[in-house]
């Protein structure tokens, strides 16, 4: 490697690099946290409250008309959802889904996916700067 280029990596490694995440013009709807909060167990059956929070990580308050939802999906498959209603930049909302599993069933295996859902205003912008931020995967 010569002079010139160990300088020249030198000088590019100073160089401020941009936050991955960084702040969304617009307002961004994340599932920020998913877990179980609790089991209440019967002879038969355990009931898991599994709760999520939704926090607008944007930098701009939703519109007064938006219309969404959290999904709460197994396999791909919408089992219930809960409205949520519009956000604040860096205000959160918390939503609680109950998950009956039989008392034989195994340690870990039931995946539930929570996911973000727009669906008035038409189109619906949940996630200006971040899509991969709309959702979030437990298993119990």
């Amino acid at each position: 490697m010569t002079r010139v280029s160990i300088v020249a990596l030198f000088i590019l490694a100073q160089a401020p690099v941009a936050a991955a995440a960084s702040t969304c013009g617009g307002p961004d709807l994340a599932m920020t946290s998913v877990s179980v909060q609790s089991v209440t167990k019967t002879r038969f059956l355990n009931k898991y409250r599994v709760v999520g929070t939704v926090t607008n990580v944007g930098s701009a308050r939703q519109a007064s008309n938006v219309l969404q939802f959290v999904d709460f999906n197994q396999y791909g498959i919408r089992l219930d959802d809960r409205g949520v209603p519009p956000l604040a930049p860096g205000q959160s909302y918390t939503v609680a889904y109950v998950w009956n599993r039989s008392v034989d069933a195994g340690n870990w295996t039931t995946p539930l996916t929570f996911s973000l859902r727009g669906v008035s205003p038409v189109p619906v912008t949940l996630n200006d700067c971040n899509p991969a931020n709309d959702s979030f995967n437990i298993r119990f």
